[in-house]
């Protein structure tokens, strides 16, 4: 066998190698992914509740302009606890399936990329991290952590922010025939039905 056959040779039989001690799913590294997947419970929580705040973020946007437009100043306070039980319920009856679900299809989607990508030494050295206590305080940190952050942004951003988003909704308004405040105290054309239903929705 000549030198560049050899060397050929040997080459794939390190790749094949490689690959098997990657790709290749054994029962061993099965064991292993679902331990990385039972650690990664409080990730899947998060996601369901990321995915149910996203959801619902529209409409909390559209209830706030209704509110600061269309809801008498004396009246705002009630309409918002109102509103805020509404959200609250809807949260309290989606994150619960959404939680579920993410658990459930879990295995399907994530374990096997981590059989793919991962090979059973390093599926080991993930749980090893992810049990250990320090990584999992770190970990239970998260939703502080970030809720931090994001007050800190908003209230370092809100000057800047406020006007932009009071001019975006603004032409938006006058774009849709709908009411909007104007300079001076004089009234924009009248809304339009459906804004009409959403103002009357606002102040029950």
């Amino acid at each position: 066998m000549s030198f560049v056959r050899l060397i050929t040779a040997t080459t794939l039989a390190a790749a094949c190698t490689l690959g098997f001690a990657q790709g290749a799913s054994t029962p061993a590294k099965k064991d292993l992914v679902q331990k990385v997947l039972l650690l990664q419970q409080p990730s899947f929580d998060a996601l369901a509740r990321g995915l149910a705040e996203q959801s619902i973020a529209p409409l909390g946007q559209q209830v706030g302009a209704v509110m600061q437009n269309r809801v008498a100043p004396e009246q705002r306070e009630a309409t918002a606890r109102d509103l805020q039980a509404e959200f609250k319920k809807y949260g309290d009856e989606v994150i619960p399936l959404l939680r579920e679900r993410a658990t459930k299809l879990a295995p399907s989607a994530v374990g096997p990329v981590l059989e793919d990508k991962l090979s059973e030494d390093e599926l080991k050295q993930l749980v090893t991290m992810l049990e250990a206590p320090i990584y999992r305080k770190y970990q239970s940190l998260g939703g502080e952590m970030q809720k931090a952050l994001m007050d800190k942004v908003v209230a370092d951003t809100r000057p800047i922010v406020e006007p932009k988003l009071k001019a975006l909704q603004e032409s938006v308004a006058k774009r849709l025939g709908l009411e909007a405040p104007a300079a001076g105290g004089a009234k924009k054309p009248a809304a339009s039905a459906p804004a009409k239903s959403a103002a009357s929705a606002a102040k029950k």
